[in-house]
């Protein structure tokens, strides 16, 4: 007996439902998310010196996720059209049509003044600015004038996923100190030897889409050249923080031991390239992606950990 298809209009099934919200959570990039919050949280305890109030820590979280969420959906519907001409983005909804780009709009418009609200609401003031900002400088500044434009456009446009620093401390003080300043410039300084190795794994993609990332417009030994460049400001960065924040053993010691294993990586991949290895797996760029995000979580995770099991350096 076959099976009655259900009349036009009609509600959607449990499984469609919750393949429709799957979907529209997937626009909001989950995992790009976590990692935001990874550098939201321990600059909230550096900025308070201690444990930060645990509601506060919530709220900020939230309209952190909200915010990134609203941009990531921004970014989804104007790229729909290179999505599709790439393996790794070619499933997303808004290239299989399940969600139209007029309904995108909508949800990334709907999570930006949700966002914004959430944060004048529960946080404060500077923190929903910077909130907004940073939405309008990763869906305008990256997503429509630089990616397309640009074989820079990750460096620039990257600054958009540094607000996190400045809105975790913010959210706890009200104002922008200069160990989020410079825990900002970390993440700027992180963020292409983050990507480009990714970008180095997908060549072929960017290019079939005509997007100008540097590994698409120069050779491996150029791009691995950046790279090191990036990561030695990088690293210098955050050793910066040290005499600027005031920071002991526990932090010191982290940053000096994964920037280095940092460094190595990013000199690994360089020599490589000057050994005339092209084919990713010759180059193996990805391990220097894949630790890139192991290095960012220890060093943040020593910014928090640090202002409580504080072991002060002997000339401070």
């Amino acid at each position: 007996m076959s099976a009655v298809a259900p009349p036009t209009g009609a509600a959607p099934t449990a499984p469609g439902l919750r393949r429709q919200i799957a979907n529209y959570i997937s626009l909001t990039k989950p995992r790009i998310i976590e990692l935001l919050l990874v550098t939201t949280v321990p600059v909230m305890f550096l900025a308070q010196r201690g444990v930060p109030n645990l509601w506060l820590v919530v709220a900020t979280l939230v309209g952190g996720s909200l915010s990134a969420g609203a941009a990531n959906t921004f970014n989804c519907v104007y790229d729909r059209d290179i999505d599709a001409l790439m393996h790794r983005t070619e499933n997303r909804p808004m290239v299989t049509g399940e969600i139209t780009p007029r309904a995108g709009l909508v949800f990334g418009a709907i999570l930006t003044v949700l966002s914004t609200a959430w944060f004048l609401v529960f946080v404060n003031v500077p923190s929903a600015l910077l909130s907004l900002l940073a939405i309008v400088m990763y869906a305008v500044g990256y997503t429509v004038i630089l990616k397309r434009r640009t074989s820079q456009n990750i460096v620039w446009g990257g600054a958009a996923g540094c607000m996190p620093t400045l809105i975790g401390w913010s959210a706890v003080t009200g104002t922008v100190g200069w160990p989020a300043v410079v825990l900002f410039f970390v993440i700027f300084f992180w963020t292409p030897p983050h990507y480009w190795p990714l970008s180095m794994a997908f060549r072929e993609d960017y290019s079939r889409a005509s997007v100008p990332m540097l590994p698409v417009d120069e050779g491996p030994v150029v791009v691995g050249r950046q790279i090191v460049a990036y990561s030695w400001a990088m690293v210098l960065t955050s050793l910066a923080l040290v005499p600027i924040a005031s920071m002991g053993w526990v932090y010191a010691a982290v940053a000096l031991l994964s920037g280095g294993l940092f460094l190595a990586e990013a000199h690994r991949l360089l020599r490589f390239a000057k050994q005339g290895r092209t084919t990713v797996g010759e180059l193996k760029p990805m391990r220097l992606f894949h630790y890139s995000i192991s290095y960012v979580t220890l060093v943040f995770l020593a910014v928090a950990v640090d202002p409580i099991l504080h072991v002060a350096l002997p000339w401070a």
